[in-house]
Formats: C-alpha cells, sequence, structure tokens
C-alpha cells in the first residue's frame, strides 16, 4: 500500500509500505477512504514530538471501510463503513472505565505517534470494537472526518472544560480548526456573546460566518483593552486558548473574570509564564487536557439532526495520492486560505 512516512524532523515522503495485518484479536483493519492533516501532525514533522519513530505512519483522522477483523472483535465486520477515533481506548482498563479514554492503559493517542495512522490507503486499528464507530446512514463523510479529532476536542477541552454557560461571554483566541470547532460547539449552550481572536482576516470573518459576535485581529486591534472595553473592565466568563504558543496564553491570562475559567485546548511545545501572582485572587478555574472522545457518540447524534455542521470547516479536497500537496496547502493556511483539507482514496 502507500503510506505518508515520517523520515524525520521536516522530512516526510509517501511511499510504498507493507499493508498492515491483524496481531491481536481485537484489530480490526480499516481501508481509508477519507481522511485528514492535523496540527498535531505539523509539530511532529518540526520534531516537537520526539518520540514518534522515523518509518512511522503519520494521521490520526479518518473514515474507512472494515477489511479484516480480529476473531474477539463483534461490533464490526467486513464491509461496515466506520469512523475511526483519534483516540484509541481497550474499555476496560481503570482510566477507560472512567471515561478517560485519553489515557488507556492499551491506547491513548497512539494513532500517528507511537504506531501507524490512518494517512494511508490501510489502518490497524487496535481495541476496534470500543475505538471505532458505525458511520450513520446517509451521513455528510466530509463532516465525519471532523468528528475524528477537532469537533470532541474543541467541545471537550474548550467548552465542557470551560464551563460555557447561557450568557456567558467567552473569548476564543485562536481561529484554527479546533478554534472553530469549539465556536460551533459552544453554540450549543447560547453563551451571550462570542469573541474570536487570531491574526488572519479571512478565519475570522469565516468565524463571523459561523456565529462569533465580535471578532478582533492580532496586530490590528488592541486585544486586550477592547475586550476589557467590551465587558465593562470585568473580562470574560470564559477565555480559551486554542493556539499553543505562549502570547496567547497570556492573553487569556489578562482577560479572564474574577470567577471566570481559562481552557487551555492549544498544543504547547515551550513553557508559558503562570502570573499566579496576578490570579490567585481571581478565583478562577485553568483547565487543559488532551481529548477523550467520550461525546463522540453525542456529536453523531447532533450532526445526524443538523445542530452542527462541520463540514463548513473544509475548504479544500485532494486525492490521496496528492497528500503532498495537501500537506503543502495546510503548512502555509494563511496563504492558502485553508482551514480543514479532506483527502480522497
Amino acid at each position: 500500500m502507500k503510506a505518508l512516512v515520517y523520515q524525520g524532523p521536516g522530512k516526510k515522503d509517501w511511499i510504498e509500505k507493507s499493508k498492515p495485518t491483524v496481531q491481536k484479536p481485537t484489530d480490526v483493519i480499516v481501508r481509508i477512504t477519507k481522511t485528514t492533516i492535523c496540527g498535531t501532525d505539523l509539530h511532529i514533522l518540526k520534531g516537537d514530538t520526539p518520540e514518534v519513530p522515523e518509518g512511522l505512519t503519520l494521521g490520526h483522522e479518518g473514515i474507512g471501510i472494515v477489511e479484516e477483523v480480529g476473531d474477539a472483535v463483534k461490533n464490526f465486520n467486513k464491509g461496515d463503513q466506520v469512523l475511526i477515533s483519534c483516540i484509541t481506548s481497550c474499555g476496560a482498563c481503570p482510566n477507560c472505565k472512567r471515561q478517560l479514554y485519553a489515557h488507556c492503559n492499551d491506547g491513548g493517542w497512539i494513532l500517528g505517534h507511537l504506531i501507524d495512522g490512518t494517512q494511508a490507503e490501510y489502518v490497524r486499528i487496535p481495541h476496534g470494537d470500543n475505538s471505532l464507530y458505525p458511520i450513520p446512514e446517509g451521513a455528510d463523510e466530509e463532516a465525519l472526518v471532523m468528528l475524528s479529532d477537532i469537533m470532541p476536542t474543541g467541545f471537550e477541552i474548550g467548552v465542557q472544560y470551560g464551563h460555557v454557560k447561557p450568557g456567558d461571554t467567552i473569548a476564543i483566541v485562536g481561529a484554527g480548526p479546533v478554534g472553530m470547532s469549539v465556536l460551533l460547539t459552544a453554540q450549543f449552550y447560547s453563551p451571550g456573546r462570542i469573541i474570536m481572536v487570531d491574526m488572519d482576516e479571512n478565519r475570522l470573518a469565516a468565524a463571523t460566518k459561523f456565529g462569533a459576535t465580535h471578532t478582533l485581529q492580532v496586530g490590528k486591534d488592541d486585544v486586550v483593552g477592547e475586550i476589557m472595553a467590551l465587558t465593562d473592565g470585568l473580562g470574560v466568563d470564559v477565555a480559551i486558548e486554542a493556539v499553543g504558543v505562549p502570547a496567547t496564553f497570556d492573553t487569556c491570562q489578562k482577560i479572564v473574570s474574577a470567577g471566570g475559567s481559562v481552557a487551555n485546548v492549544g498544543v504547547h511545545g515551550k513553557p508559558v509564564e503562570l502570573h499566579i501572582e496576578d490570579l490567585w485572587i481571581k478565583n478562577i478555574n485553568i483547565s487543559m487536557g488532551l481529548v477523550n472522545t467520550n461525546t463522540t457518540p453525542m456529536l453523531l447524534k447532533t450532526l445526524q439532526s443538523g445542530k452542527v455542521d462541520p463540514a463548513q470547516l473544509v475548504t479544500h479536497r485532494f486525492k490521496l495520492d496528492d497528500i503532498l500537496d495537501a500537506y503543502e496547502v495546510f503548512a502555509n493556511a494563511a496563504r492558502e486560505k485553508a482551514m480543514k483539507v479532506v483527502i480522497s482514496a
């Protein structure tokens, strides 16, 4: 088969590789029909995750068709259409029993990280019964790809951990795919005002279309000053960091109100400065984490009901053989006006 393989920091290639086979009775082999690229894949290519071995197939998102199942698999059969979760879970360990699937003793985020991932013609999914979801008949396949990772990430780590409530004023710092997923799913809770902050005016325009009530452009607007003015000097109820750099986390510290929440969603590769000398007295909550995907079944239902349309986030489409071109576009998102790319077999 063909696969997009990590060859060391800054290096990747679309090459021939052995097709995966069932290694354990709980394995499922899936033929990929659609996949995508995540910002985390770019972090890997930059060398930010040194635990990733050379020769690994990248990718942790996608949908496909079951090709083969292990003897212990009960929920899936050859030919079934499935959504692949970015998180692998055994369903039986102590952390899985608490729905902390991200910290499964025999899984977690391993696809495209510690084992071969989804940017290939085929992928092996360990613990298939707990790590795959049947695709509802007639569902939008491009929308489903967004449910592998970014939608549950934005919802769980941004909206739920941030305790978004009806009437809240929230600020989302970062209008990339995950920030936009926060924007779409925050509206389940009817916040009063949603402020989107980003450097890219094209993404801010899209954010307005998706439901943001206010937008602020970094480098043009006085972000902190305008947010404090907008909130009568109080700050926002929930500040959601969706970039993963020290400057954006610092912005969230400055704009959160007394009694508010800072929800860190971004993947940070460098230390940040926590201004506890200012924050200790404000009675705030700070949260962060890796997505558990325990909300995926609920998000599937909202997709089917039409309450959320993550397909809006797709801006570019490629064939699997053109995945190197897809990476070039995604890595230069501002220049290409890209949000999420969908790569189809």
